[in-house]
């Protein structure tokens, strides 16, 4: 497909599509040099600063690499997915599997760091968790994610918080399919409560062991419910 004249606005976004098309359809294989930004310019009827803009997004992507004084270069044809977006396409109990690792070990530093606010936290979250059962399933959810955020937050460690904070996107749509798929709730509303509990309480008295144990058990559970539906 032959580059030509775009139309203004946006034009950054433009440049920077008609530019990915051209390394994805394999005009300019891996190993490339792209022509220069004049050059680039002159073809798309951009300006030298929209151009710039448009290869600082195809660098962003994984696209290209720009090589001081020799120029910029074509790395990939296929773009780079962010951490978000390779979420969302994962299997749900893979993404489960990865949040049990993640989440457990959080259990365990939060008993071990947690602090007087902290606790106060996770006691209002479990009040939260058990009002909401009278609600619907997607309030109920939230709650429960709620409270888990809570154990994560008492960890006191950044990573801990982001890593878990990505997760929640998925988890939360799959969670809630769950609970209305499998009825966990119908017999129950306020499903896993003792669990939720006794999780609550390890942290408080700052049992590592058991906080760790008693949320990982929780999780295997949920786990095994996402394996059979």
């Amino acid at each position: 497909m032959p580059l030509d004249a775009i139309r203004p606005s946006p034009l950054v976004e433009q440049a920077a599509q008609r530019l990915r098309e051209q390394i994805t359809e394999g005009h300019w294989p891996v190993g490339t040099r792209l022509p220069g930004e004049t050059t680039l310019a002159k073809t798309l009827g951009v300006g030298r600063s929209t151009v710039r803009e448009a290869i600082r997004t195809l660098a962003g992507a994984g696209l290209v690499q720009t090589r001081q004084g020799a120029g910029v270069f074509v790395v990939a044809t296929e773009p780079v997915e962010d951490w978000p977006t390779r979420l969302r396409r994962a299997a749900v109990a893979d993404v489960y599997e990865v949040r049990m690792l993640v989440e457990t070990q959080a259990a365990r530093l939060a008993a071990e760091r947690r602090t007087d606010a902290d606790i106060a936290a996770l006691r209002a979250a479990l009040a939260g968790r058990r009002a909401a059962a009278s609600g619907n399933d997607a309030a109920f959810v939230d709650a429960d994610i709620a409270l888990h955020t809570a154990i994560v937050a008492a960890a006191h460690n950044p990573v801990l918080d982001d890593l878990f904070t990505e997760f929640v996107p998925a988890l939360r749509e799959a969670l809630i399919d769950l609970v209305d798929l499998l009825g966990l709730r119908r017999q129950d509303p306020n499903h896993g409560d003792d669990a939720h509990a006794a999780l609550v309480e390890a942290v408080e008295r700052g049992d590592a062991e058991a906080a760790g144990r008693t949320l990982q058990g929780e999780l295997e559970q949920t786990l095994s419910h996402l394996r059979r539906a």
